[in-house]
Order: C-alpha cells, then sequence, then structure tokens
C-alpha cells in the first residue's frame, strides 16, 4: 500500500556543542544545508546548535543523518569546508565511503591555506597511483581534477624536495580553431597554450614565489616539440592536453623519463583537436603499456566531475548524444549491409525488381 499524503514525514535531530562550527557545516545562508536537501531529497532546518533532518522514508533521514555528522566532524578536526566539498561528500555518502577517508589525505596546503584534498574514490586512486608508480595516466573527461591534482604533487615534490624541478608540457594545439600568425618571442607565441598549466601553479603558490620558481627554471614550462632529445632527471614531468599527442610523440615523451622522475599524462580522449587521420597516442598507449609494472592507468568518469554542477550535467548530456549517434550509424550500417538492404552490385533495386511490385 502507498504511503499515505496525511502520514508524517520521518525526523532526526542532531545536536551540537559549537555553535561557531556548525556556522562553517552549515555555510553563509545555510548553503551547505541547501545543497544536502537537494542532494539527498531531505528536509533540513537549522535552530541552534541542532540540525533536524525530516524525509518521507527512514533510509533517507539514516543517509542525511550520517552525512551531516561527518561532516561535522570534518569541520571539527579543522577541514575548511567548502560548496564543492559538499557537493562530492553527499555523492561519497550514497556511495558509503567514509569522508575522513578521502578528506583526511591532504595533498598539499596552498598560499592561501586552502588544503588540497582527493573529493572522491577515483581522485584518491589517482594520487595513490602517482605515489606509488612513476608513470601515471590520468584519462577522463574535463574537470574531474587531473591536472590540478597532478599539479598538487609536483609542487608538494619539490617542497618536500623529493624532486629538484617541476617540468609542465602540453602539445600546442588548436581546439578546433586557427589562431594564425602570434606576435612576439618562441616564448610568448606558445604561452597561451600552456596557460592552464600556469593557472593551476599560481593557484597553490604565492605570485612571488611561482614567478621565482619559473626564472630560476626550477618550474619549467614548455610545449611538448621542446622535449626532444632531453633526459629528465630529478623531476616531476606534467603531460597535460595528451589526448593531442600523436603516437610517435607520446613515445618521444615517455622516453625522456630519467633517474629519479615521476611521470603523469593526463587528457580526455573525447576531446581530440588532432588533424582528421591522425590517431591520438593517449588512445594507443593505453593499449601498449596496460599490464606494465611501474605504470598505472586511472580513468575518471562524468560522477567525477568536481566543477560547477552543471558541468557534469552537460558531460553527461555529451556522452548520451555520443552514444546515440553511434547507435544510429551503426544501425544504418547493418541495415545497409543486410540482403535487400541497398542497391546491389549490377544496380537494380534492393527490392529485388519484380514486375508488378509497385504500382
Amino acid at each position: 500500500m502507498g504511503q499515505s499524503a496525511a502520514e508524517p514525514l520521518k525526523t532526526a535531530r542532531l545536536e551540537f556543542p559549537d555553535n561557531d562550527k556548525v556556522r562553517a557545516l552549515c555555510g553563509a545562508h545555510n548553503e551547505h544545508l541547501k545543497l544536502v536537501e537537494r542532494r539527498l531529497g531531505v528536509q533540513l532546518g537549522l535552530r541552534g546548535g541542532q540540525v533536524v533532518i525530516a524525509a518521507p522514508e527512514e533510509a533517507r533521514v539514516h543517509l542525511a543523518e550520517s552525512l551531516v555528522k561527518e561532516l561535522y566532524e570534518l569541520v571539527e578536526a579543522g577541514y575548511p569546508l567548502y560548496l564543492e566539498d559538499v557537493d562530492q561528500a553527499t555523492k561519497l555518502a550514497v556511495q558509503g565511503v567514509p569522508l575522513k577517508e578521502i578528506f583526511g589525505d591532504t595533498v598539499f596546503v596552498s598560499s592561501r591555506h586552502r588544503i588540497i584534498t582527493p573529493k572522491g574514490l577515483a581522485q584518491k586512486r589517482y594520487i595513490q597511483a602517482i605515489r606509488d608508480d612513476d608513470i601515471v595516466f590520468g584519462v577522463g573527461p574535463a574537470g574531474t581534477g587531473k591536472t590540478y591534482l597532478a599539479m598538487a604533487m609536483a609542487v608538494a615534490y619539490l617542497v618536500e624536495r623529493r624532486v629538484k624541478r617541476i617540468v609542465l608540457t602540453r602539445p600546442a594545439v588548436e581546439a578546433g580553431e586557427r589562431l594564425g600568425f602570434l606576435p612576439g618571442d618562441i616564448a610568448e607565441k606558445v604561452n597561451p597554450y600552456l596557460r592552464p598549466l600556469h593557472d593551476a601553479l599560481f593557484d597553490m603558490v604565492d605570485y612571488e614565489k611561482a614567478t621565482a620558481f619559473i626564472e630560476r627554471g626550477t618550474v619549467e614550462v614548455a610545449p611538448l616539440a621542446f622535449m626532444r632529445g632531453r633526459t629528465l632527471n630529478d623531476a616531476f614531468i606534467i603531460l597535460d592536453e595528451a589526448q593531442n599527442t600523436t603516437a610517435e610523440q607520446m613515445k618521444m615523451f615517455l622516453t625522456r623519463l630519467g633517474y629519479g622522475s615521476k611521470a603523469v599524462i593526463t587528457g580526455d580522449v573525447t576531446q581530440v583537436d588532432l588533424p582528421s587521420g591522425r590517431g591520438s597516442g593517449l588512445v594507443e598507449v593505453q593499449k601498449v603499456l596496460r599490464g606494465v609494472e611501474g605504470v598505472s592507468f586511472c580513468m575518471f568518469s562524468e560522477v567525477d566531475v568536481v566543477r560547477h554542477p552543471l558541468v557534469q550535467e552537460v558531460v553527461r548530456a555529451y556522452d548520451a548524444f555520443e552514444a546515440e549517434r553511434r547507435a544510429r550509424t551503426e544501425s544504418a550500417r547493418t541495415e545497409k549491409g543486410r540482403p535487400g538492404g541497398g542497391t546491389d552490385a549490377g544496380g537494380t533495386d534492393a527490392g529485388g525488381g519484380e514486375p508488378g511490385a509497385e504500382g
């Protein structure tokens, strides 16, 4: 029998001792609580140091109760809670993953005292792979934190003196546009292509320090074409936008690795901007190096997107559109290949051309 509309909601009350920490838990204008409400389908109310949870089903109440408790524990432990953290925490709660297991793994503390940690299981596995292996591939859609976390690990390794320098590189390929002639010297010409790597660096290290790193060569930012013929020892190397490398470029890059170095290669195989007919090195390398010891492949999906919540929906919508288009193409190809599905070699109609078949 269905639940009556008049039946009261299931409720739970959580009492917390520290009102300041409760305010941090709830966020500005209770935005954290509002997000939990939307994600879990519950109602949350705040009364002093008490959070009241209400939902039609007992299971949802328990889920929200557990999540709010865990978020409070993070705040209590000194973790600065942001809206994106709460967004990812709701996904982890649904999967039954303890928050401390993910958010408790500090990768780096930025110059603005922002704690950089994994935001999900895929990111946690990615970070662990970088610690354990010397060549790591992060493959998945935009916004999953592949480049940002790789940069955080690189800066952490540099600060801890585990490497002597960071090398950031990416292929100089336009995203479906032709930018034409760019003024300036070679550094100024390639700078627009490398801007995202600069942005990630300046987000973690204050401007003066980051600039000094670049000027001294401690952090080197260069296009992939400049890597040929080099051996990179005691370096943390990041190849970004690797889907735009050719098979030859990928092999060239991977063979630059010297003693005491790590390489992290990131890319999204659904956003290849190479000329038509050129295969992506990132696609091929997954077949070539799969199973090689010391090499890890970390795959991300739209579930792992940590940008604006709409980005996840955009990625999912495009994936569904592409899948539908492939299915239509495949269906049309199958239909065409069937006996009677098209025109035969002799030029007669596929229907057999029986006299009188058509009026």
